[in-house]
């Protein structure tokens, strides 16, 4: 039971809001936004604060949904990801993780990169040119998912890959959206 209590503390000397692991569905990703919503309606954020957090906190979670790849324990397939939102001083943080298949690392590398070396200006001109020049993939998305969290924030992301196996690793990704 001593456990519980730690993970209590821990969240509170982290500032977490919302922590949810678990394997992710159109469903919780609802539940989870919503309960967010709520959290930051309570403590009286501002709108455009919580319609930035709330842009980011959508493009996380619907990465969770899309591209998230299981890996097999035993006899088991495991989905599990998690997702996490803080408040720190004047700034939210929002935090992701899930596995993917290591062949993806390098594109999905190229693309955080790509996005990092955007000032403000070339973001917006990379937006308009994957509007007009990009499809839909098989899984649902154009792309437009990191350059908008990064649009939103202001921020650099923040990215790592941990091994899970030869086949798998852990995708862990952070958004910082000042509150000012």
């Amino acid at each position: 039971m001593k456990y519980v209590y730690e993970l209590h503390k821990a969240m509170q000397e982290q500032n977490l809001i919302l922590v949810y692991e678990g394997e992710f569905t159109q469903e919780i990703t609802k539940s989870v936004l919503a309960m967010a919503e709520r959290n930051m309606d309570s403590i009286g954020e501002e709108s455009n604060v919580k319609r930035k957090v709330f842009n980011v906190m959508v493009e996380c979670l619907q990465n969770i949904v899309k591209h998230g790849e299981g890996y097999k324990v035993g006899e088991n397939y495991e989905y599990n990801a998690v997702f996490m939102i803080g408040k720190r001083g004047d700034e939210y943080i929002v935090a992701s993780g899930n596995p993917l298949n290591n062949k993806d690392i390098e594109k999905l590398k190229s693309k955080l990169d790509q996005v990092n070396s955007l000032d403000k200006e070339g973001l917006k001109e990379l937006y308009k040119d994957i509007i007009k020049n990009t499809t839909i993939s098989d899984k649902g998305g154009a792309g437009l998912g990191f350059v908008d969290m990064a649009r939103k924030s202001g921020q650099k992301l923040e990215y790592d890959f941990s091994v899970i196996d030869d086949e798998r690793s852990f995708f862990s990704l952070k958004t910082t959206i000042p509150r000012l």
